[in-house]
């Protein structure tokens, strides 16, 4: 089964990613920061993240760049509100860009393409 770190500071979307994640038959670890995200990611090993740009503390880019550093060839998701990132090119770094909505086809189906990839 493949496993997939959503790292997000809002509890909802945490859990609704999980929710709906775990019917796609992954299995799901949470973070809820990026400290914490970082320190999961060694011992969890998941096959693929989700991230937040805009959290407290450690914000998404950080840990993108951390995540890099540590495995140029995990597939990382930003997950965000903010359309507007996609134009940095700090994000680029990213496998897949996706903006958030209560639709989750889009991002449920760059998960899948990524996972199939590898």
């Amino acid at each position: 089964m493949k496993k997939i770190l959503v790292v997000d500071d809002e509890e909802h979307i945490r859990l609704l990613f999980k929710e709906e994640l775990a019917e796609e038959g992954y299995e799901v670890e949470l973070a809820e920061e990026g400290e914490e995200a970082l320190e999961k990611l060694g011992h969890l090993r998941p096959n693929l993240v989700t991230l937040d740009l805009k959290m407290p503390g450690m914000g998404g880019l950080e840990v993108l760049r951390r995540i890099r550093e540590q495995d140029k060839d995990l597939p990382v998701v930003i997950c965000t509100a903010y359309g507007d990132y996609k134009r940095d090119l700090t994000t680029w770094a990213s496998d897949v860009y996706v903006v958030k909505s209560s639709d989750l086809s889009e991002l449920k189906k760059a998960i899948r393409g990524l996972l199939e990839k590898g």
